[in-house]
């Protein structure tokens, strides 16, 4: 213990630093965990998406057709509140939200939270973060599989 003082005494510059290093870690950790884990990275995405995760993707109709993720619903971000109600069955489940660059997902998340969805992220990056991590994306607008031009002629 004496030659903890010691050194202490003789190094008061990087005793200090110590110090206030650890305080800093110690507070940001505390303020992330009181804010909670919004953005997630797409390797985590696909973690959730493995187990079950429902993806809304709160792009244009436009946007979801040039390429969104396997599975994901198109709900874009002006309608959420009116679909809300439809996305109550899925509240024990994780939810991710993905938007063009990851920017306007976290206001979704937080409005999704607000209604009792405790799971809910969003994706770093949104769809760009998606395609550079090279992860597969769905082209295409969804085709009706009973339209006239799928049926073969008898």
């Amino acid at each position: 213990m004496d030659r903890i003082i010691e050194f202490v005494g003789n190094h008061l510059l990087l005793s200090s630093a110590l110090v206030v290093s650890f305080f800093l870690v110690i507070f940001s950790e505390l303020r992330r965990k009181a804010t909670g884990l919004i953005n997630i990275e797409p390797s985590d995405a696909v973690k959730l998406i493995n187990n079950d995760a429902l993806v809304i993707d709160i792009r244009s109709a436009d946007a979801f057709g040039r390429g969104h993720i396997v599975n994901a619903r198109n709900i874009p971000s002006d309608e959420l509140d009116n679909k809300m109600a439809s996305l109550d069955q899925h509240k024990s489940k994780p939810v991710v939200a993905v938007c063009d660059a990851g920017i306007s997902s976290t206001r979704v998340v937080n409005k999704l939270r607000q209604s009792g969805f405790e799971s809910a992220y969003g994706l770093k990056g949104g769809m760009s973060g998606w395609s550079q991590a090279g992860l597969p994306v769905v082209t295409g607008k969804k085709t009706k599989s009973k339209s006239g031009k799928n049926k073969k002629k008898g």
